[in-house]
């Protein structure tokens, strides 16, 4: 088939496109720069002579939006709005003027809709959408709003000829250089990989392999569309999240970090506690129900998995 990729350039992108060519499949990657074989540029908002790829294509897995492992400015989070919403419209008008529209387009949404709980998990029929949860920050609330505006963007689409799926991620854990899972092992290599804020609350993930899976899964199965959740079936608290990862590295002690020790160390990164504190309780319901098969349902072997392949590849 040919997948048609705007904003594969990033780190789940490069997870896709791997898979997807590993298979043998035709995959086209809209880049703002691209930069290589396969990459054709678009400007992320505006229908352009790169619609001409999404024409006559069999699938479109929109990745596009600007990261959110920044400072929660208004003006960054301006641009993730933007970034997002624009890409998808975008993407929903060169559908709509194809002459032979895709099959199905897979739209990238984010776990991060839910609530912040950790009482009960979420899944895409019972799960609690957020925005206005008591005791949290009160721009918590607009990372809800680009999610909900992102999907909304993808739904009133005219589009009638292809199946549409908002793909709810979680964090996707990948050996690749700049992902979370870098992030992550670092803080722990460092000896700060403990619990953050008392570690309570719950961290949702999916291993890059599922993910890459999961997206092919929903390609086959023309009776799902809608939100999809893409997440392991094993979400944890942080703190038991970090210990498996010490674990896996052979990391004995992780020191603790409070709440405002998370806003300097958020800060010198450049990110923002957002991503540390919210609890995303997330579980993959519609997935486990339509009978996909996770490789990779729980963290401690997760962890080892993609630790084993870090290493495997730092010594070739």
């Amino acid at each position: 088939m040919k997948f048609v990729i705007p904003g594969g350039t990033g780190q789940v992108g490069t997870i896709l496109r791997r898979a997807l060519s590993a298979a043998g499949h035709d995959v086209v990657v809209l880049s703002r720069n691209p930069s290589g074989p396969g990459e054709v540029h678009w400007d992320g908002a505006t229908p352009g002579p790169w619609a001409a790829e999404v024409d006559g294509s069999d699938v479109v897995v929109n990745l596009a939006g600007r990261s959110v492992n920044c400072r929660y400015t208004p003006a960054n989070l301006r641009q993730m709005m933007d970034s997002r919403v624009h890409s998808a419209r975008a993407v929903g008008e060169a559908i709509a003027a194809a002459e032979r529209p895709p099959r199905v387009w897979l739209q990238m949404s984010t776990a991060t809709v839910y609530a912040h709980r950790a009482d009960a998990a979420n899944d895409e029929a019972t799960g609690v959408i957020g925005g206005g949860e008591p005791g949290v920050p009160g721009y918590w609330g607009y990372s809800v709003d680009i999610a909900k505006a992102w999907e909304r963007e993808q739904e009133k689409a005219d589009t009638p000829h292809t199946r549409k799926v908002a793909l709810r991620a979680a964090m996707v854990m990948s050996p690749d250089r700049g992902g979370v899972f870098e992030v992550l092992l670092r803080l722990a290599r460092l000896g700060l990989g403990g619990p953050v804020g008392g570690g309570a609350q719950y961290v949702s993930w999916i291993h890059d392999r599922d993910f890459a899976r999961a997206v092919e899964f929903l390609v086959a199965r023309d009776d799902i569309e809608g939100p999809v959740n893409l997440a392991a079936p094993g979400p944890l608290p942080q703190r038991a999240l970090m210990r498996a990862l010490r674990d896996a590295w052979g990391i004995p002690v992780g020191l603790p970090a409070t709440r405002w020790m998370a806003e300097i160390g958020a800060f010198v990164l450049r990110s923002d506690t957002e991503l540390l504190l919210k609890s995303r309780r997330v579980v993959p319901g519609r997935l486990l129900e339509a009978g996909f098969d996770f490789r990779h349902p729980e963290w401690p072997e997760a962890a080892d998995d993609l630790v084993r392949r870090l290493r495997g590849r730092a010594a070739r």
